[in-house]
C-alpha cells in the first residue's frame, strides 16, 4: 500500500525558492515513479516531472525546465523538488504522486499526496 507525505509549501516572493519533498514508501513497483503535478483553481491538474528509482530517469516540462530540480534519495525514500526563481504563474497546489511508469500523464499514477500551496507573490 504505497503511502506518500508531502512537506508544506508557502508563501514566496518572485524570484525566490522553495523546496518540497515527498516521503514515499509502500512500493510494490519494479521501478517506481514519483510525479509532481500542480493544479490551480478551475484547471486541470498538470504533470510538471517526474523522476523514477532506478535508473534517474528524469523529465521536466518546459515551463520549469531550469529553474525546477528534481532528486531523490532512496536510502529515505524521499522525493525533492527544488524550485529556483519561482514566478506567479508557478502558484498553484502542488502534489506528488506515484505510479508505475515514467510519465506526466495523470491516469498512469496510482497515488496521491494531500497536495500542498505554493504562493507566488509578484
Amino acid at each position: 500500500h504505497v503511502q506518500l507525505a508531502e512537506s508544506r509549501g508557502g508563501l514566496v516572493q518572485a524570484g525566490g525558492s522553495l523546496s518540497l519533498s515527498c516521503a514515499a514508501s509502500g512500493f510494490g513497483w519494479a521501478n517506481p515513479v514519483i510525479g509532481w503535478f500542480r493544479q490551480v483553481p478551475g484547471k486541470e491538474r498538470k504533470g510538471i516531472n517526474f523522476i523514477n528509482k532506478r535508473d534517474n530517469d528524469i523529465y521536466y516540462i518546459d515551463s520549469v525546465r531550469g529553474r525546477f530540480t528534481v532528486s531523490r534519495d532512496n536510502a529515505e525514500n524521499t522525493v525533492y523538488l527544488q524550485m529556483n526563481n519561482l514566478k506567479p504563474d508557478d502558484t498553484a497546489v502542488y502534489y506528488c504522486t506515484a505510479g508505475p511508469v515514467a510519465t506526466i500523464l495523470t491516469d498512469y499514477y496510482i497515488r496521491w499526496g494531500q497536495g500542498t500551496q505554493v504562493t507566488v507573490s509578484s
